[in-house]
């Protein structure tokens, strides 16, 4: 068999480059996966993908030429239905047979067969009946209905950003694809495997770079020379991964030969959106006006990565500087007309910045208050105006809790907070909300935490982020995050499937993350009782209660908390504990969050005695017991007793119990919990020798008392019953 490296490539206009890489990938791994499973790859075939702005391309090792032929069983009919009784094919079989093919209808016709044979009718047993079989040797793929095979399914699978349609060079056929395509090249080793795609038939040239290619067409001598050759002729680096590198190299060495300890940004999505946009990059240094530096880094920063895609350089300090990196497609021998055009083009945007920057400050936040009533915040729950009132009344209230010290600058803040939405530089970029209100409330002369705290609230932004840098901004923050969720919850916005449009997963975990840990003294259900009915005013449309699970309605507070819950345990499962570990602390339902760690570390401790596994065990039975009695008084009365093992029990609780009820108290839950592991033994000796549903009334209950001051004790910093295997 023939075996040969197979190199395919699409020939394409200018690629999404956002999407550039996941599209590579994509054709690359689908064309892998076909010819896999057609017989024409093997484990062993080795995958390189390439993707530039203007082609999307796979070299495949070790494909043969000819797939192996494949043994191919086809069921037919049961006996009884496929012959009559006389021995002669039924109607129903003939049908059955034609369709499979010829093959199966010429056996039938020399049926019954002796020997074995390439193509052959056979009897096995299925089941209850004999069932009638046609196995037959069917061809293999060859590499050209291998590949064209592949080829349509790899372009099928392309996870297209958005389509669009094009007309072929006929004016009459019209083809669906993420850009218009121009060539196909298609080699197995130096041979043109005939496929088509798009309009296009195979070949083995393709296009270089669109301005400095040393010959046009690239032409390919075989699969192996393809992005040699194309660097070589077409002036183009096919690899991503090789071109990412290569721009990270380049930055490194201007930055280097700047001096001073400047750095280009770090940007991992800028750096791959630079790397689909050049097919071979060029960085050049350019700077801008110096005076621009008086705008707040953030706004130049951003206006120069979103809109020119440019690296801007800091200092030693982390500070901007007035030069920045371009990353250019072209490297003519005097770069200064190119340098220069970047140097015009930011400038504009930069003075905007400034524009906007300076107008801004002309106006004091406070000002700014009465203009949040015009922007609406959500149809049924009201302007953002509207709700600064009601994360200011949350915030005031967890201040109070907290620090009453507090209160003043938490009230400011919360006031101010989405004051700079109605600035011309957020309008312009949004997502600068919170960073301009810090630098405009300190123009405004307000104190630091106060500043801070405008900037803070909307943390944690993302997984990772950071948590406010204060107390002020803590309080706020938690107050924005829990209006939103209450107030999302109470018009029945919740969370479906993948769909979360208003991020009220990750306004949980925003809240799960402050509460643990910065060890906030407060009650999970408490405080959300709180906001649903303290003093924040809700919409007529709000409602106090929402459907839920098997219920009809819940509680909006305890919606939430069920969903915290849920989103922490989901949160503590990925940092590694088990799920047992993590069902026994949680079903307690701890209301102080920064609790759930040490409580996690005292059960992971406690599993690992040897005495674990009988309490669980043990544990898990009373609660069964204790389920179909009545309520019971968790006391035992020793007159009662009519066993050693009810006094042994007794006298062990009493000597262990006090212990580990101050060491829970105290927070040394992992003392606790192995305080409690030395009742293994009386404990195993109670249900041994002593019958719990006696038939005297007074000693049942007596002995419900005893389990159930147990049961109490055993469960005070996690449900132990969950980590019974």
């Amino acid at each position: 068999m023939s075996v040969k490296n197979l190199l395919v490539e699409l020939f394409v206009e200018e690629l999404p480059p956002k999407a550039l890489k996941k599209l590579g990938d994509a054709f690359a791994g689908v064309l892998l996966e076909q010819l896999k499973a057609q017989g024409l790859a093997t484990a062993e075939s080795q995958l390189t993908a390439f993707a530039s702005p203007r082609r999307l391309a796979a070299h495949i090792t070790a494909v043969l030429r000819q797939a192996a032929d494949v043994k191919v069983v086809t069921k037919l009919m049961p006996l009884t239905v496929a012959f009559d009784k006389d021995g002669k094919a039924t109607p129903a079989l003939l049908k059955k047979a034609a369709s499979v093919g010829a093959r199966c209808t010429a056996q039938l016709e020399s049926w019954p067969v002796v020997g074995d044979t390439p193509d052959q009718l056979y009897v096995e047993r299925d089941g209850k009946s004999d069932v009638l079989f046609f196995r037959s040797l069917a061809s293999g793929f060859d590499i050209r209905a291998g590949l064209q095979r592949a080829l349509n399914e790899a372009i099928a699978k392309l996870p297209i950003p958005k389509v669009m349609q094009y007309q072929l060079v006929d004016g009459w056929t019209s083809v669906n694809f993420v850009r218009p395509a121009h060539g196909l090249v298609a080699l197995h080793g130096a041979d043109v495997v005939s496929v088509e795609a798009l309009g296009l038939k195979s070949g083995n040239s393709t296009h270089g770079h669109r301005f400095e290619a040393a010959i046009d067409p690239v032409v390919f001598a075989d699969a192996d020379s393809y992005a040699a050759t194309l660097a070589k002729d077409g002036a183009v680096i096919a690899s991503f991964a090789d071109r990412r590198a290569d721009i990270v190299r380049q930055l490194n060495a201007a930055a280097a030969q700047i001096g001073g300890g400047v750095r280009a940004i770090e940007d991992e999505a800028l750096l791959d959106e630079v790397t689909a946009l050049v097919e071979r990059p060029n960085v050049l240094v350019c700077s801008f006006e110096e005076e621009f530096l008086g705008v707040p880094q953030e706004c130049l920063i951003l206006t120069m990565k979103a809109n020119q895609k440019y690296f801007p350089l800091l200092d030693a300090a982390g500070k901007l500087t007035n030069k920045f990196l371009v990353v250019s497609n072209i490297s003519p021998a005097d770069a200064s007309e190119v340098i220069g055009g970047n140097e015009r083009v930011v400038r504009p945007r930069l003075a905007d910045a400034k524009f906007f920057f300076d107008q801004d400050r002309k106006k004091t936040l406070q000002s700014r208050v009465a203009g949040l009533d015009k922007v609406v915040y959500h149809n049924q729950l009201g302007s953002q105006g509207e709700r600064v009132k009601r994360v200011r009344a949350i915030a005031e209230a967890i201040a109070n809790k907290l620090d009453p010290q507090l209160v003043s600058d938490v009230q400011r803040a919360a006031e101010l907070a989405k004051t700079d939405l109605v600035t011309d530089m957020v309008g312009e970029f949004p997502e600068l909300q919170g960073t301009m209100g810090r630098y405009y409330a300190l123009n405004d002369g307000l104190p630091a935490a106060v500043a801070d705290a405008i900037e803070d609230h909307y943390k944690p932004r993302f997984a990772g982020d950071s948590l406010p840098r204060s107390q002020v901004g803590l309080v706020v923050a938690l107050a924005d995050k829990l209006e939103t969720l209450v107030g999302m919850f109470g018009i029945g916005n919740l969370p479906t499937g993948d769909k979360d449009p208003f991020a009220l997963r990750r306004h949980a975990l925003g809240v799960i993350r402050m509460l643990s840990e910065k060890n906030l003294s407060l009650d999970l259900l408490p405080m959300l009782q709180s906001v649903c009915s303290g003093s924040a005013v809700w919409p007529d449309g709000w409602r106090q209660t929402v459907p839920a699970g098997t219920a009809p309605f819940s509680p909006v507070s305890e919606a939430i908390e069920a969903f915290i819950y849920d989103r922490l345990a989901g949160s503590l499962r990925e940092q590694g504990y088990s799920a047992q570990e993590v069902d026994a602390v949680l079903a307690l339902r701890p209301q102080r969050l920064a609790e759930v760690p040490k409580r996690l570390a005292a059960v992971r401790v406690f599993a690992a005695l040897p005495e674990a596994a009988a309490l669980a065990a043990a544990n898990k039975r009373i609660g069964n017991i204790l389920k179909k009695a009545d309520a019971v008084d968790p006391h035992a009365n020793p007159a009662l007793f009519r066993q050693s093992a009810e006094e042994a029990l007794f006298d062990a609780m009493q000597e262990v119990s006090p212990a580990a009820q101050a060491q829970f108290e105290s927070g040394d839950y992992t003392a606790s919990l192995q305080s409690l592991a030395s009742l293994r033994a009386p404990v195993d000796a109670f249900f041994d020798g002593v019958m719990v549903n006696a038939e005297e009334l007074p000693v049942r209950l007596n002995r419900l008392g005893l389990l159930q001051s147990l049961h109490n004790a055993m469960n005070r910093v996690a449900d132990l019953s969950k980590l019974a295997s």
